[in-house]
């Protein structure tokens, strides 16, 4: 290198220099740097329990994964994803797991939003009521599941109760035909006063100045409440929808306690995350059960874009 080249570079790293000092000094980025000071711990916590994992997911499900002995990766490309269209277990639990966010998902939802209105109303004893409806809500779910089998027995509360009213008894748990609807019963009853909480909270900030003009122009109650009240609820009815939803696609702890990890009777309450158990911990099958991870996780992206379009409307009809 001669000495005009040799020049050039360092006018030129000279330049550069200058450029990222006065970038540095500059106040957006200096007031950007700080912030992200700030929140690198939040930052180092997000990466390492939420973004790393999930990049680790995505690329199991493109390996074929040996973990017996020493742990090695084969990459199988979509072979995974494409075993899925081939795996009839998928698709079964994959029906059960629809089938139970659609009936449970409104279910709630309507029983939160009506339990909601009735406490709102001026009742005796409202405080009282609100303390026993939470109840199921702060109790563990592995706990309500004991206590609900040994309801749902066939000697059980729920059959006595029937048998002494004259209606047909069941066999909750060991029926295929009931099964899954004995674990929908449940988590209506249980999850529905922790979304009632969130809807009195949201009519208790509808102003009251609403309801009385409305009565002074002669507005029924039942007017009231479908043109005025959920009108304005719409923005929590929807962030109630999406957490039924993503609640209910991960089901997983009743209907594993309740078939005892098997997803009977005859894969009856067996679930998309139960089956992601099963080939996880039992066919040691990481890659795939990976793929079926990534299916589940588009799948709640779906129905969430969906909800999102019925619910983006928020003024007053």
């Amino acid at each position: 290198m001669d000495a005009e080249q040799y020049k050039w570079l360092l006018n030129g790293r000279e330049y550069l220099c200058s450029i990222a000092k006065q970038f540095l000094q500059r106040r957006d980025v200096r007031e950007a740097g700080s912030a992200y000071y700030f929140m690198m711990p939040a930052i180092l916590v997000i990466g390492t329990f939420l973004i790393l994992p999930l990049g680790y997911a995505i690329f199991l499900a493109f390996h074929r994964v040996q973990i017996l002995g020493e742990i090695s990766y084969e990459f199988t490309g979509f072979r995974n994803f494409l075993r899925i269209a081939r795996d009839d277990r998928v698709w079964i639990a994959l029906k059960n797991t629809v089938e139970y966010v659609a009936i449970v998902v409104p279910a709630q939802t309507i029983l939160a939003l009506s339990l909601a209105v009735i406490l709102n109303s001026q009742i005796r004893g409202k405080n009282w009521f609100r303390v026993i409806f939470f109840l199921p809500t702060v109790t563990s779910s592995a706990v309500l599941t004991l206590i609900f089998m040994w309801i749902y027995n066939s000697n059980g509360l729920l059959n006595g109760i029937l048998s002494r009213i004259g209606l047909p008894t069941y066999n909750w748990i060991g029926d295929p035909a009931v099964a899954l609807k004995s674990i929908m019963l449940m988590n209506i009853w249980s999850t529905a006063p922790f979304f009632m909480v969130v809807y009195l909270a949201a009519l208790q900030d509808i102003p009251v100045s609403l309801y009385e003009a409305a009565t002074i122009d002669g507005i029924s109650k039942w007017k009231q409440f479908t043109h005025i009240t959920l009108p304005l609820l719409k923005p929590v009815t929807f962030f109630i929808a999406v957490m039924g939803t993503i609640g209910t696609f991960q089901l997983f702890d009743q209907s594993y306690i309740f078939s005892s990890g098997s997803g009977g009777p005859n894969n009856s309450t067996l679930t998309v995350v139960l089956l992601i158990y099963q080939y996880v911990f039992k066919s040691l099958d990481l890659g795939y059960a990976a793929a079926l991870a990534l299916m589940l996780a588009i799948a709640i992206t779906i129905f969430t874009l969906i909800q999102r379009q019925l619910f983006q409307t928020n003024s007053l009809d």
